[in-house]
């Protein structure tokens, strides 16, 4: 839309010019806010599996660490231009830019040993295991005996997927389990940032549900600091092959971007311990990734596996008035 064209002062035409943007923000919010929450999370569960299995793929050629930091890197530079992140920090007090480093140094080591289990375990294994630590979380927000059967369906139903067993290596377990504590935290961070707005700028609507992508984007470029000491130099060999470079950036896009996104948009307006328990629908979602993309047709312990996820899910209640409706004045 072109700026309104009136013969005022150049004060004028700025002020002009200011509330056509914060028009168009205003739009985007709207937009935004229009569309329900499990419509993001259904585009966060889709990509979270089509992304590492991308980078499976490329451990081939590049190293499981460089592929890593490939993944973090080119997600922070596409934050970087996409939203400018570094604007913010000034008008972030102490605490918030605590929790941007903490959410930063914790995308870093997660991503890092989640590929790591990766390169010594199953996919679904490594899975079931990073679902633990969101059981735990559900399991903090289940306080009704509807919602511990709900918690108690879709554990169930994960279990039966992905027939979990300690065994293999012991190092990948290792790994594992360390990248189900980090993804439980980037669960708890995610969703502070997702909740806690920053100062608002000039002209800019009170209420941007932008506000986390923000924050995150922040967090991903202190992630790429971080992880550049531990990765930068297994990654060499895509900087030197285009069609591997452009695999790697493939993979941040799919893996730390789309999915980290779509996870501030549905945090933002989902309870935490809902959030939590909506992630026992991973396993369900790679089944079906398999079916459609890899034509891996699932047997009955699949088909009994999804149908548990779905009872718990459609069962679980929140108890609890959504944010916005609890804000929306009367």
């Amino acid at each position: 839309m072109a700026y309104r064209a009136y013969a005022f002062d150049n004060g004028e035409m700025a002020t002009d010019r200011a509330a056509t943007g914060s028009g168009r923000r205003t739009g985007r919010a709207g937009l935004v806010e229009r569309l329900p929450p499990v419509s993001f999370f259904g585009v966060s569960a889709v990509f979270h599996y089509l992304g590492p299995s991308l980078a499976v793929l490329l451990f081939a050629h590049v190293g499981v660490l460089g592929v890593a930091w490939l993944r973090i890197a080119s997600a922070a530079v596409v934050f970087g231009c996409w939203r400018s992140p570094w604007r913010l920090w000034q008008r972030l007090d102490i605490s918030q830019r605590r929790v941007l480093v903490g959410l930063g140094v914790v995308l870093a080591a997660m991503n890092s040993l989640f590929y790591l289990a990766c390169d010594r375990l199953p996919l679904s294994t490594v899975g079931a295991i990073e679902f633990l630590g969101t059981v735990a979380l559900a399991t903090l927000g289940a306080r009704t005996h509807r919602n511990a059967l709900a918690l108690a369906l879709a554990v169930g139903g994960v279990f039966v997927l992905t027939d979990l067993r300690i065994t293999g290596e012991p190092l990948g377990f290792v790994f594992a389990f360390g990248n189900c504590v980090l993804f439980m935290l980037y669960v708890i961070l995610g969703h502070h940032i997702a909740t806690t707005p920053i100062a608002p700028i000039q002209d800019a609507p009170r209420r941007d549900p932008m506000s986390g992508i923000d924050q995150l984007g922040a967090s991903m470029l202190i992630a790429a600091l971080a992880a550049t000491p531990i990765g930068v130099a297994a990654a060499v060999p895509a900087l030197t092959h285009p069609w591997w470079l452009a695999w790697g950036v493939g993979v941040g896009v799919c893996s730390s971007v789309i999915p980290y996104v779509t996870d501030q948009l549905a945090m933002a307006r989902l309870p935490r311990a809902t959030f939590a328990l909506m992630l026992a629908l991973l396993p369900a979602m790679a089944t079906v990734i398999g079916l459609v993309v890899l034509g891996q047709v699932p047997g009955w312990r699949d088909l009994l596996g999804i149908a548990l996820v779905v009872c718990g899910v459609a069962l679980h209640h929140d108890g609890v008035p959504a944010r916005d409706e609890q804000r929306r004045p009367g």
